[in-house]
């Protein structure tokens, strides 16, 4: 799961002295939110499409006081980009070196592409969202309460940290739902969401939304 494994390198780079339009049409053709600068092989920052398109004519040095400083390391993992593609609203992010040289890109849709290879997406089964006092929290007991109902965890995940609870994302097999619930409460949790949707395309929908919930903690 490093970006280092993920990396593309079909996407241009530009240089400092390139033009302002070239890029904002190239950005146009691969459908990317950003094209990202480089200067002596070291990279300086991206500007977004819609930015572009609103700056007058020239090379993109000019607008060198506007480069966002985002990108990711290569030895990086997955799962740190997902927040890089929300803070900038960016579909595409790039990859740099310990020195700062630019090594080409990774996509959120390779990124999701790849996540949804994952039991928590892949496999039919119900997402129950449970809520419990954040002292009360042991993921080992969490398990236990699934599996003694004879149902399976295909993934997990702390949705929500406040000061007094603590909320967590569950994916399960579809095998005995009531009594879950039901154990579930008697051990004091309480299941704030429930969605019992079989459809893999429904559940794969909203992908970038669903990890939105990463963010939150």
């Amino acid at each position: 799961m490093f970006i280092k494994d993920y990396i593309s390198k079909d996407y241009p780079i530009f240089n400092s002295r390139d033009s302002i339009e070239e890029a904002c049409e190239t950005a146009k053709e691969f459908g990317y939110s950003h094209v990202f600068i480089i200067k002596g092989g070291v990279f300086q920052g991206g500007l977004s499409q819609s930015f572009l398109e609103d700056s007058p004519e020239g090379n993109l040095d000019s607008l060198n006081i506007h480069y966002e400083r985002f990108a990711i390391m290569e030895d990086s993992s997955l799962l740190d980009s997902i927040k890089l593609f929300h803070t900038f609203n960016a579909n595409v992010i790039p990859v740099i070196s310990k020195e700062e040289k630019y090594l080409g890109y990774i996509s959120c849709d390779d990124i999701f592409n790849e996540f949804s290879k994952y039991p928590l997406f892949s496999e039919n089964g119900a997402i129950l969202t449970i809520q419990t006092n954040g002292l009360h929290y042991s993921m080992t007991e969490i398990t236990q309460i699934v599996e003694s109902n004879n149902a399976k965890i295909y993934g997990t995940f702390i949705s929500a940290i406040r000061e007094d609870s603590i909320e967590i994302t569950l994916k399960i097999s579809n095998e005995n739902l009531s009594s879950i619930d039901e154990t579930f409460e008697r051990y004091g949790y309480n299941v704030t969401n429930k969605h019992y949707d079989d459809e893999k395309e429904e559940l794969l929908k909203d992908r970038f939304g669903f990890f939105q919930k990463f963010l939150e903690i």
